[in-house]
């Protein structure tokens, strides 16, 4: 098994340092407001990583954080007029109930930032007695960037480069403007805990750092997470750790793709930012978890209403390919299961993969009406691969019924649409224009502009 190691720029032979068991720590959410697309992304795609890795025989422990303390929390809770616990145990329920509806399996264990405020003081006290940190005369406590020789190693950035690339508070308590901070200071009237250095709280920074060697160890073998924390989080987190242990922190990094829509970035700012409720309560769990593995974990993903009629259409050769049969569930070697395996095998390449189970329910299909006896062996062995990338867990008549039951149009009221669009453009309201093409995409009616004016297909299963 080879795995791309962000740190080396490489895909290197995976060898855990424990035979047949795996460590593996995945930077969670801040739990200040619903999750978004982008965390389905990184919650979809080390989801994938842990099923495979069982399915290869590994014990792995999966260990993913929840910032439940932070800057952005304490805000969103002022204002709302709620308590910090009431804000975040309520974002912490909706985010389970998201990853619940993508069949996301709970990680192993999901520490929460104030459930080891003692450990993040213990590692800044070793961080101050080493020399790393410092207490500056405000009550905060700094990292000092340039002590640490191996900074900007993940990224591959020298310091001197860092100042116009980095954002920089400007604090004239800090010895040099690169250092970061690893206890606040609270101010009057904000959540605290107590520490050698007064009443505050901790950066976000040294709480991965605590949480992850408290309940891996000093060195782990993969730390995964989005691609936005590379910098400055993941690097502050080697700084902290190796400086703290005197150990390398971590062997493999990994990190998922960005989310983007419609080839833009997401962004509130553009107006095409989805939360995860809000997709899931649009499409079938399914076809967006489906949308979500078909890219390779490190590759930017397009969403799109177009992309999305497209996950579903591939589901449903899936899905029809097993109709009508009782799979067998017991494994079977098969060539199949060998392409899907060095697929996996190659940095979890899930294009590859899937490539393999569409060859596999071709081979379905032919033996439905040549082979009959062989349909139950092929059908198990869709379903049992199909299940290690979590996909094909409803049974085809569920999911076959629950595509045709989508919203249909009747010809008039499609012709109406494609009027009010009309409409729309010419007026040059190209939002209003855009947004019926995507409703009617939704619906898998797919809109053929050309000289000769606008015609339709019905593309939907």
């Amino acid at each position: 098994m080879h795995i791309y190691n962000t740190l080396t720029r490489r895909k290197e032979p995976f060898s855990p340092l424990v035979a047949g068991k795996v460590s593996m720590y995945v930077c969670g959410m801040t739990v200040y407001d619903y999750c978004h697309l982008g965390h389905a992304r990184v919650m979809v795609a080390f989801d994938v990583i842990t099923r495979y890795l069982r399915h290869r025989g590994y014990d792995v422990t999966y260990v993913r954080n929840i910032t439940d303390i932070d800057d952005k929390i304490l805000k969103r809770a002022e204002e709302n007029g709620e308590t910090i616990s009431a804000l975040t145990e309520r974002m912490i329920a909706a985010m389970h109930e998201d990853e619940a509806r993508l069949n996301v399996l709970p990680p192993s264990q999901e520490p929460r930032a104030t459930g080891h405020i003692g450990d993040i003081v213990a590692m800044i006290e070793t961080l101050i007695e080493k020399g790393f940190a410092y207490a500056a005369a405000n009550g905060d406590v700094y990292y000092r960037v340039r002590k640490f020789a191996d900074y900007g190693k993940l990224n591959n950035r020298q310091l001197d480069d860092m100042r116009s690339g980095a954002r920089v508070d400007v604090d004239v308590h800090k010895e040099d403007p690169l250092d970061f901070v690893l206890w606040k200071a609270a101010k009057p009237g904000e959540a605290h805990w107590h520490s050698p250095w007064g009443d505050g709280r901790p950066g976000w920074h040294i709480e991965c750092s605590a949480m992850s060697t408290c309940c891996l160890g000093d060195t782990f073998d993969i730390h995964g997470g989005g691609p936005d924390l590379t910098f400055p989080h993941h690097e502050n987190e080697i700084a902290q750790s190796e400086a703290a242990t005197g150990k390398t922190y971590v062997n493999t990094w990994m990190h998922a793709g960005a989310v983007r829509v419609n080839q833009e970035k997401m962004s509130k700012s553009l107006g095409n930012f989805f939360t995860i409720r809000d997709v899931l309560d649009e499409h079938d769990p399914e076809v967006v978890r489906y949308l979500l593995v078909a890219s390779h974990y490190r590759s930017a993903i397009n969403y799109s209403v177009d992309s999305l009629v497209e996950a579903r259409k591939s589901l449903t050769r899936l899905y029809t390919a097993l109709d009508g049969v009782n799979a067998d569930e017991q494994a079977a070697a098969s060539d199949a299961a060998e392409r899907f395996t060095a697929a996996m095998d190659d940095d979890f390449n899930t294009p590859v993969a899937l490539a393999a189970l569409f060859d596999l329910a071709r081979d379905l299909n032919r033996a439905k009406s040549d082979q009959p006896a062989e349909a139950p062996r092929l059908a198990g062995e869709l379903k049992r691969l199909a299940g290690v990338l979590g996909l094909l867990q409803q049974t085809p008549q569920t999911f076959l019924k629950g595509a045709q039951q989508q919203v249909a149009l009747s010809d008039e009221e499609i012709e109406a649409k494609i009027a009010e669009r009309y409409a729309a453009k010419a007026s040059k309201d190209f939002a209003r224009a855009d947004a019926i093409r995507d409703e009617l995409a939704a619906l898998g009616i797919i809109l053929k502009d050309s000289r000769e004016g606008t015609t339709w297909v019905i593309e939907a299963p």
